[in-house]
């Protein structure tokens, strides 16, 4: 645990000394982008690969935190900060309505559920006038020349560097917070609902309570990405921010950094954003799709070959590399013997 608190600190490190060290655009936003969606990876991760609950749905919290702070905004004038706590709220108020009659569910039969909810409320904000329906939301944008405490309140900032502290922030908060769940009594009993319902009732644990309060915490955290992914791009609307390739890259790039471990997400979304990030730059409109064939292709290879992901990956490295050590030491001992 030791071990891993360091590394995760390191992780934290390079990326902030980054912007730092280049102001090129393009990096910094495949920084801002890969931030986001590591972080809600790790959210995805806490009702998935802890609770054993799969999920197809998480945009639909996305995109309610999304809207939260951009309709407030946008038609009260209120800081998008007030927005991201409220909508991280109602997230997990939708979750909890959501999710406690699917966790009688199991298998991909709760992921379909969730699928089917999440499609829902894309429905009823696509319908819903008072959100400005199918056509969505262009949040105001304040003077350029306000100072940086005005642009600090309203989330607007005139270049990227402040966006990629408040997403490092983000991030940072959330796989200590990961880490430390992961870790603690209700990280175990989770575990345990995972590996099996009937057992995890046998030691006294209640499964339901422990994967709604999982599912609770995975929606506040990705409707708080949601909310600043909304104020970074400064327009919204629900085919975009309720759109299922959001779940689905939430899905693989966790399931290819490896589904259970804090450092799943991050080493997928590692892979994922740059790639993505690239084929847009070089090919752009041309290249529509390509990073996903990648992308897919890359899902494919590892769930044949290491359902564990690349995480599963290093693991069976490092095995493989103490396993030699062992043999050599013990080589050397007997060759001393004789």
């Amino acid at each position: 645990m030791v071990k891993n608190k360091k590394l995760l600190f390191i992780i934290i490190a390079i990326l902030a000394l980054i912007p730092l060290i280049t102001r090129a655009k393009a990096v910094l936003n495949a920084i801002i982008l890969l931030l986001i969606f590591a972080t809600l990876g790790e959210a995805w991760n806490l009702i998935t690969g802890f609770a054993g609950q799969t999920s197809f749905g998480h945009a639909a919290f996305f995109g309610i935190g999304a809207y939260t702070s951009s309709v407030i905004f946008y038609r009260y004038d209120i800081t998008p900060w007030v927005g991201l706590i409220l909508g991280g709220v109602i997230a997990a108020v939708v979750a909890a309505i959501m999710s406690y009659p699917c966790f009688k569910l199991k298998g991909h039969y709760f992921a379909v559920a969730t699928l089917a909810a999440a499609e829902i409320i894309k429905q009823i904000f696509v319908s819903w006038d008072y959100v400005e329906g199918a056509t969505g939301i262009s949040l105001p944008i304040i003077q350029r020349s306000s100072g940086f405490a005005k642009r600090l309140f309203y989330l607007q900032f005139n270049e990227k560097m402040p966006w990629v502290y408040i997403c490092l922030a983000l991030f940072a908060t959330v796989i200590f917070l990961c880490s430390y769940l992961e870790n603690s009594k209700m990280g175990y009993y989770l575990k345990a609902i995972r590996e099996s319902h009937e057992v995890a009732e046998s030691i006294g644990i209640n499964p339901t309570n422990y994967k709604l309060y999982a599912m609770l915490i995975s929606a506040f955290i990705s409707a708080i990405c949601g909310s600043i992914y909304a104020q970074y791009i400064l327009y919204i609307d629900p085919f975009m921010i309720f759109s299922l390739d959001i779940s689905m890259k939430i899905v693989l790039l966790t399931v290819l950094g490896g589904v259970g471990n804090v450092f799943g997400p991050i080493i997928g979304a590692s892979i994922f954003i740059p790639l993505s990030e690239l084929t847009r730059i070089k090919l752009g409109g041309s290249g529509t799709g390509v990073d996903l064939m990648i992308y897919g292709l890359l899902i494919i290879l590892i769930t044949c070959f290491q359902p564990k992901g690349v995480v599963g990956i290093v693991q069976k490295l490092n095995e493989k590399s103490k396993k030699t050590n062992i043999g050599g030491e013990g080589k050397i001992e007997a060759t001393s013997g004789n």
